[in-house]
Parts: structure tokens; sequence; C-alpha cells
């Protein structure tokens, strides 16, 4: 084919411009002119802060004010280094960042720490066949870090040293000039610490969503006209839970890996590139999913598009939306079936404007509409959103100071759940 267009897709907004830690749905940002400049780079923030609900509790609890609701002042320290090597037909990428929040008077362990590495590899064998390798390790406490594709599964702050990896491969091969194949490969691997039940007839994180997921994918492209590619699509994914824990003490008749489901992924695209600084992006069908254990299956509609406007060099914006089903941490059990997952659809939107020669105000919202599946909590339903403001001014082409603010929002149709929760925080990020 002539031309392809990437897909916006579901990838994770890092944390240069918006609050530290923070995802999203975004597109790749490519790399920063200060990256670009030489192979390494390094970069550390420095930030105070307040969260009014770090525990991500509801206000009240049996109609009285919820006594594990609580709110401190803290610190957060965040170094980061990079590499970056670009030949001819290879690039390769490969980043670690490292967190570290203080939490004033926070009851137990009064600090959190985050590790997020990733490591790309990209290869042109020729003009028609091309590979892209992918690999992200993270460990996380907070729920949208541990949300591997953009989608948050557990909306509940998870305390101890929680991990997800995931990996990707992907093949491109030009068969004819107009016709091409995508071949791609995406495995996932969450492993929650909390394996004790946190109360007498509820379980831990673990038994709920300890799990490895794998999508196989394969694309049939077809160059339309230079600037459009239509496209029809495979994939094939596996949720397979993996804890041997019960999921409804004190019976113990169903364990965390009965939940594991199989769907089936067909749908038509198109990517489209209006202009140089315009590309949208969308696929259309259907998911048809099967949970052996039960007995049980579903057909669901399967979106997934997205529109990014790169207006000027260091400006953009980006709006997208999703449909599909994911695995959730609720599992509450009815007539010998558990919760077995959601149905969501995610609206995000992500924009970056310089003001001025200094000035950069950036902000984020993701909103995801989801409804149970089966179990005591079948067609109970739940609103997430996640949304984050930034301005940041550059001191010097080192140095820069922000302000920023995030609200994240919880209401749901199930008891002890819905919250409201507000993030401040005033720092300096130095990069070199």
């Amino acid at each position: 084919m002539k031309k392809t267009i990437t897909s916006a897709g579901l990838l994770v907004l890092g944390a240069a411009s918006l609050q530290a830690q923070r995802t999203a749905y975004a597109p790749a940002p490519g790399l920063s002119s200060t990256e670009l400049a030489k192979p390494w780079s390094i970069a550390a923030s420095v930030r105070g802060f307040y969260d009014d609900n770090y525990a991500t509790q509801p206000s009240r609890a049996f109609g009285t004010k919820n006594p594990l609701k609580d709110d401190a002042y803290g610190f957060e320290i965040s170094p980061s280094v990079a590499f970056n090597w670009t030949l001819p037909q290879t690039y390769l990428g490969l980043s670690y960042q490292y967190g570290y929040k203080w939490y004033d008077g926070r009851p137990g362990r009064d600090y959190d720490q985050m590790h997020q590495a990733t490591a790309k590899l990209s290869h042109a064998f020729t003009e028609r066949y091309k590979m892209d390798l992918s690999d992200t390790f993270v460990m996380a406490q907070e729920p949208e870090l541990l949300a591997g594709n953009g989608v948050v599964t557990a909306p509940l702050r998870s305390n101890g040293d929680n991990i997800r990896n995931t990996a990707n491969a992907t093949f491109s091969a030009d068969v004819t000039e107009h016709v091409g194949l995508v071949f791609g490969y995406t495995n996932s691997y969450y492993d929650y610490d909390q394996e004790n039940p946190v109360g007498a007839f509820s379980p831990g994180y673990s038994a709920l969503l300890d799990r490895m997921e794998h999508m196989g994918m394969l694309n049939l492209r077809w160059q339309v006209t230079e600037p459009t590619v239509a496209l029809l699509g495979y994939q094939y994914g596996v949720v397979d839970f993996s804890s041997a824990e019960f999921l409804d003490p004190p019976f113990n008749t169903i364990r965390g890996s009965d939940r594991s489901s199989t769907s089936h992924y067909a749908y038509l695209g198109a990517d489209h590139s209006f202009n140089p600084q315009l590309q949208g992006s969308l696929r259309v069908g259907a998911q048809f999913t099967d949970y052996d254990k039960f007995d049980n299956s579903n057909i669901s509609p399967y979106v997934d598009g997205s529109i990014n406007y790169r207006y000027n060099p260091e400006s953009y914006a980006l709006l997208g939306v999703r449909h599909a089903r994911n695995p959730t941490d609720v599992a509450f059990v009815s007539n010998g079936t558990p919760t077995l997952d959601q149905e969501t659809t995610t609206v995000y939107t992500s924009i970056s404007h310089k003001i001025g020669g200094k000035l950069t105000a950036s902000a984020l919202a993701q909103v995801q509409f989801s409804e149970f599946e089966a179990g005591l909590a079948d067609s109970e339903s739940e609103l997430f959103l996640l949304t984050g403001v930034n301005l940041s001014y550059e001191i010097n082409k080192f140095l820069d100071a922000e302000v920023g603010y995030n609200y994240d929002r919880l209401d749901s149709d199930l008891p002890f759940r819905s919250y409201s929760r507000n993030r401040i925080y005033i720092g300096l990020r130095a990069s070199y």
C-alpha cells in the first residue's frame, strides 16, 4: 500500500502533560525536541498536593459519616529516564519512571511507590514489511494506572504492590500496492497484592482480578484512495482468571478462575487522513462472548473510534469512543452464578494547547458507563468520571513550573461504592 494511517486505538497517556501517574486514552505523543536532540533524556518532578479522598471511599456508610474516608496533604517526587535510538529502518525506545508519594497522617503505611518501565522496538524490513514490539510493566495502587487498555475495570484504589504487564507484537505486510495485512497479539498480566478477604463475606482483589488476557488480531486493509484505508478485521480474546480463591465465602463454591471467558470480534473499519493535521479512525462490529464454566454466552456491539487534530506543532486535540465488554471487580453471586463482566461505553477527550511562548494548558476527561452481566449485580450500572487540568509555565528550557487539579467521581447502583475525589497539586519539573 502507498500509505497507511496509525489508529489512535487504546494507547495510554503518559504523565508529562497532566498529573504524574494520571492515565487515560490518548494518541502516541512521539518524541519531544529534547529526545530528538540526543539518544537519552532525564527528568524529575517535585510536587506538593492535597487529596481529599485518597482511599476512594464513599462519604457515608450505613447512613452515617464513613470513618474510612479521609484526606491528606503530601509531597511527590518522580524521576524518569529514557533512551531513544533512531536508525534508518529501526527505532528502539526504553524508559523508566519512579514515583514516591508521602501522605501526612495516613494510617498504616504513609507512602506509595510506583514503577513504570516501557520498551519499544520498531523495524522496517523493507518498504512492505514492518514489525512493532512493545512491553509495559507497571507496579501501582491507583485505578487508572492499573487499567491496561484505558478502561478502568476496578475504580476503587487497591493498596499493595499490584502488577500489570502488557506486551504487544504487530506485523504489517503490504501484499500488493493496495492490499495489506496486519497481524497482532497482545498479552496482559494482572497480579493484585490483596489476597486475604477484606471482610467475612468479601473476596480480595486477587480473587476478583488476577488474570492473564490474550488478544489475537488480523486486519485486511485496502487502500481505497490516497488518504483512506478500509479494513475488515477479526480478533480473538481470552480472559483467563487465575485465582483459586473463592468468590462466595463462606459458602466456597465458586472460584475466581471460574469467571474466565473467550470472545470473538468481527468488525469493519476505516482510517482516513483529512489533512496532514487531522486523522480519524473507526471500527464497528460485534463481540461474541462465551463463559464456559456457566454455559452462558452474550452478543454485544463493538465500537472503537477516534479523531486526532494536531493543529500546530505543540498543540493537539483528541476525541474518541469505545464500546466493548471488559472484566470487573464486582462478582456478586446469585443462584450459583457470579457477576461475569461488564459492558462498557467509554468516551474520552484530551487537549494540549500552547497558549504562548512559555505557557501550556492541558486537559483530559474520560467517562465510562458500565452495565454488569449476570449474578446479583445483573443489569445494575455504574458511571465513572476522570478529569484533569494542568497549567505549565516554562521557566527555561530545562525547568517548568506547573499547577493542576484532578476530579474523579463514581456513581454506582451498588451499595458502598459511589465516591468523589478531588486532588490539587503544584510543583516543578526539570528535564534534560
